[in-house]
């Protein structure tokens, strides 16, 4: 049970699905969103004044494979339970738990354990589990481990439904892989969204697995070859198919501005979905690390494989994701939020959960100063982290 409470938040702007509002005030309910009042219609009863600031939604990251030292595939409840709390402060009110490439019988035993623990995180909420792997090409293995690579089966796929009691909900994967097409069409059978990526397919390998139902690009232009202007791949499919979204890592390491430009450019706004990739060194001083079973050192806010120097993962914080965006001169605020919280969710299925400020959902936000920096963090109504 929600703890019962009534009060309007009063703010300079506040980031609505339809449009932004300046001023106003902001009713919320036992932990839920209510309505929306403009500047000149004051409710009666208490109001919050975050005069000076703006709210948000909370960020919705749908691929994160850990921070504050702890990591999807190695750690205990409780170190998924402190991945939770520690995301608030990064802005984060609901994740996608992220995986590696591993072998069956570990992506088992990570599908019962959030299972077995659902609904118990005291942070940001987990939507569902997100398999990165491990159906990938070795080619572009990047930071996954070629060794537990395979071919796509509905053998797999229905044992970790089964133990994650349904809270898979996103598989990403490499479309030459033989049989993908007809597992894309399986998995979407079963509530699973299909993601392409670490791969080497053609552009037309790739648009077979779209219209199969692929939805999403894996982290974009990382883990596939250059775009290629005359032998078309993977690349150019993420640029060119239309109604696809885009993971992107605004980071300033994994894209280069110039090729983030000509993505927003290409695909739109409204099909980019910001992300983190985010590893076990988030929040965490520089030094070695791991991600799944490879060696990691990080340094100059870059996560790389001892082995290969391949980036592994982020360190990155999606607040500063968004931020970086507006900083960069590429997208508006509005822009930049969008990509964090009402893409994410529309993307992922998961707009009736989170990602938008609308009557009836957690009333999840955030308090942000006009720069973008993180204030406050709101769950279910109550402030859950500050400055």
């Amino acid at each position: 049970m929600e703890k019962k409470m009534h009060y309007y938040v009063h703010a300079d702007r506040f980031y609505l699905p339809k449009a932004v509002e300046e001023g106003g005030y902001l009713e919320i309910t036992d932990g839920k969103f209510g309505a929306y009042y403009p500047e000149n219609a004051r409710p009666e009863g208490e109001i919050v004044d975050y005069t000076g600031y703006e709210l948000a939604p909370g960020y919705v990251d749908t691929h994160i494979h850990g921070s504050v030292k702890e990591d999807v595939m190695k750690s205990d409840w409780a170190g998924i339970d402190k991945l939770s709390k520690a995301l608030l402060g990064a802005g984060v009110t609901s994740w996608l738990p992220t995986t590696v490439t591993a072998s069956s019988e570990q992506l088992t035993a990570v599908c019962q354990m959030f299972a077995d623990h659902e609904g118990q995180e005291a942070g940001a909420r987990i939507q569902g589990i997100h398999f990165e792997g491990p159906f990938f090409t070795e080619e572009h293995a990047g930071a996954e481990n070629p060794k537990y690579m395979l071919d796509p089966n509905r053998e797999d796929l229905d044992r970790w439904l089964e133990a994650s009691k349904g809270m898979l909900k996103k598989i990403a994967l490499a479309p030459e892989r033989p049989g993908t097409t007809d597992f894309i069409r399986y998995a979407a059978s079963r509530g699973v969204m299909i993601a392409l990526g670490h791969s080497s397919a053609s552009y037309d390998e790739a648009k077979a697995a779209a219209q199969a139902g692929a939805e999403i690009f894996t982290h974009t232009f990382n883990g596939m070859p250059d775009f290629s202007h005359n032998q078309p791949n993977i690349a150019n499919a993420a640029m060119a198919l239309d109604n696809m979204d885009n993971e992107l890592i605004a980071d300033g390491h994994h894209v280069a501005i110039p090729a983030i430009k000509a993505l927003i450019a290409a695909k739109g706004v409204e099909h980019i979905v910001l992300i983190t990739d985010c590893m076990e060194a988030g929040m965490m001083p520089d030094g070695d690390y791991m991600l799944g079973e490879l060696p990691v050192y990080v340094k100059d806010g870059m996560a790389r494989l001892k082995d290969g120097d391949n980036l592994a993962g982020s360190v990155l914080e999606l607040k500063n994701g968004v931020k970086n965006l507006v900083d960069w001169g590429l997208v508006t605020k509005q822009e930049a939020i969008q990509m964090a919280t009402y893409n994410a969710a529309r993307s992922h299925h998961l707009l009736d959960q989170c990602g938008q400020i609308a009557p009836g959902l957690p009333a999840d936000f955030l308090v942000l100063n006009s720069d973008l920096t993180l204030e406050k963090t709101y769950l279910s109504g109550e402030i859950r982290w500050e400055e």
